[in-house]
């Protein structure tokens, strides 16, 4: 037998974490930039594709409030604090009504609820099966045309049933979506 079991060990680690270490470090294909009220950097919202066809959504973010909040994809890609964010229009609704329990839903810019915890930190990831870019739910569903889109976050959850936003609240947190 060649080589200590320490360097067995080693080896076998190493060639366990590679393929792991390659797929952490796939490159967001879309990103936002989130802004608060007053315009300020608030935080990071990520798009990743995943090698399984799920769309990868990483949300990181700081000085929101406690509590839940519906997050959404908006269908214009401005946010302008003077406006409340209101410039960013409505939810992303194709021909589909808003939440998930809804029985013609969900919109296509409907994503679950995130959780701040009391330090005012928003980390959330989560997988959606109809988020594609290339080609696919972000192409179709007009995600870069002319006027772009953007991700929302509300004071409030969503209660995924409330025609047409799902009663969550004020929009706190914005950025547009970019490739």
């Amino acid at each position: 037998m060649t080589g200590s079991l320490p360097t067995i060990l080693g080896t076998a680690i190493l060639a366990l974490a590679i393929p792991l270490s390659a797929t952490q470090a796939a490159e967001p294909v879309a990103t936002a930039r989130l802004i608060d009220l007053e315009g300020r950097s608030a935080g990071t919202v990520e798009f990743t594709d995943t090698p399984s066809g799920l769309m990868l959504v990483k949300v990181s973010a700081e000085g929101v409030s406690a509590g839940r909040h519906g997050f959404h994809i908006h269908e214009t890609g401005q946010c302008d604090p003077a406006t409340g964010f209101k410039s960013a229009g409505g939810h992303l609704a194709g021909d589909k009504s808003h939440g998930v329990l809804s029985e013609d839903g969900p919109h296509p810019g409907d994503l679950p609820n995130v959780t701040v915890g009391e330090d005012g930190r928003m980390d959330a990831e989560f997988f959606v099966s109809r988020l594609s870019v290339e080609g696919g739910w972000f192409e179709a569903r007009g995600l870069f045309d002319e006027d772009g889109s953007a991700v929302m976050v509300h004071s409030g959850p969503d209660d995924y049933t409330s025609q047409p936003s799902g009663a969550a609240g004020d929009r706190v947190l914005c950025g547009v979506i970019e490739q």
